[in-house]
């Protein structure tokens, strides 16, 4: 966590604190706790990683290439990282990052981060030969995926971050996955060439610049093709969407969902998403959920 001692006691300490102060103050100290229970018996990391590159890919989005001198420790697709902020006043907790990529030649783990605030555009200014605190591999991931099962990955803007890793490990297992991606313009599409390396790949952009003109929900392929199951990423509404199609039409579905997040360990309950079992913490009881157990899909 990104409160330091120093800043914590103030907190502490002020006559009046607000409520701002003690409520950054319950995080820290619920994320010291869980943390450690996490790390010494959950099989999660905490690992200083080197930057390896950081590429611009878009005026809002950035690559990162994270490396380590251990090999990197086992990871799923749709699992996240929560990532450590140096140099910030204002950001004092992790920030969660999906994992996009994880290069085991190379020794790699790759984030694709949207610089939206002063905590990521900070990310995105961090040079080659630097470090960052990570604290990995968080939640649970995608279901496996069977030989003969015909997949379709729906991925929105950033969402598309963990689809990459879910297709490479789908291929990689015998099994090609088929990308659908939307996004607002052809310049919002990201990393088009990496996903053709490992299937089939459609697109959708709302002002028609590239691929079908509109939401991925009205490409042709939902018409043209059955699937046995699909997993999505993106925008909220945007999953609304794929959900209601895959029920209409009797397909399994998994959803990455993307609640805020503080502790990213299931210990302040920021995340927390009303299901069938009950009130579930995003960041440990997902963030991956299928849509039977998720009530806002009615």
């Amino acid at each position: 966590m990104m409160i330091r001692h120093g800043k914590l006691l103030s907190l502490l300490k002020n006559k009046e604190p607000n409520i701002f102060g003690i409520f950054l103050t319950y995080l820290y100290l619920c994320s010291i706790i869980v943390t450690k229970v996490h790390i010494l018996y959950m099989k999660k990391f905490i690992l200083d990683l080197t930057v390896k590159s950081v590429e611009q890919l878009h005026e809002r989005y950035v690559l990162i290439k994270l490396t380590d001198k251990h090999p990197l420790p086992e990871m799923l697709p749709g699992q996240f990282v929560e990532v450590q902020i140096e140099g910030s006043s204002t950001t004092f907790l992790r920030r969660p990052i999906s994992i996009n990529f994880v290069d085991r030649e190379q020794n790699e783990l790759w984030l694709l981060v949207a610089t939206i605030g002063d905590g990521t555009r900070r990310l995105a200014q961090l040079k080659a030969g630097e470090t960052l605190n990570c604290i990995l591999p968080l939640g649970n991931g995608f279901s496996p995926i069977f030989k003969g099962e015909k997949v379709l990955l729906i991925g929105g803007g950033v969402g598309v971050a963990p689809l990459l890793y879910m297709g490479a490990k789908m291929k990689e297992s015998g099994v090609e996955p088929t990308f659908l991606l939307g996004a607002r313009s052809a310049k919002d599409l990201l990393m088009l060439d990496i996903f053709r390396r490992y299937g089939r790949v459609y697109v959708t952009t709302e002002d028609g610049s590239e691929g079908e003109k509109g939401f991925v929900t009205n490409h042709s392929l939902l018409q043209q093709e059955c699937f046995d199951r699909i997993s999505t990423c993106g925008p909220t509404p945007m999953m609304k969407a794929v959900a209601r199609f895959a029920r209409e039409n009797g397909i399994d579905c998994e959803v990455s969902l993307e609640n805020l997040m503080a502790c990213g360990l299931g210990a302040c309950l920021c995340c927390v998403e009303k299901t069938t079992e009950g009130n579930l913490c995003v960041c440990k009881d997902g963030p991956v959920f299928n849509i039977k157990k998720l009530l806002w899909q009615d």
